[in-house]
């Protein structure tokens, strides 16, 4: 198997932070190194996708596809009635 090029980060965490991440990795039966490689994919996807959804939704705006603020409040305060009797 081929080796992927890596390189070293260095970050300090909170003790309790780097103490979670310890018994995950005793847990898990895994490295510390792996836990964090995990977490950190895990976070970069979230983040690559909350700035694809604010770039799509920005784009909506520029084009109109907007609903009106009362609109928005009156589905909201027809909901908080609850349904007809």
């Amino acid at each position: 198997m081929a080796q992927t090029e890596t390189k070293v980060l260095t970050a300090h965490v909170p003790l309790p932070l780097a103490e979670k991440v310890d018994q995950v990795a005793l847990r898990l039966e895994r490295s510390r190194s792996w836990i964090m490689k995990q977490a950190l994919s895990a976070w970069i996807d979230q983040e690559e996708e909350r700035s694809r959804l604010t770039r799509e939704a920005l784009a909506d705006v520029d084009a109109g596809r907007v609903i009106d603020h009362q609109a928005v409040q009156a589905w909201a305060d027809s909901c908080a009635a609850g349904p007809p009797d």
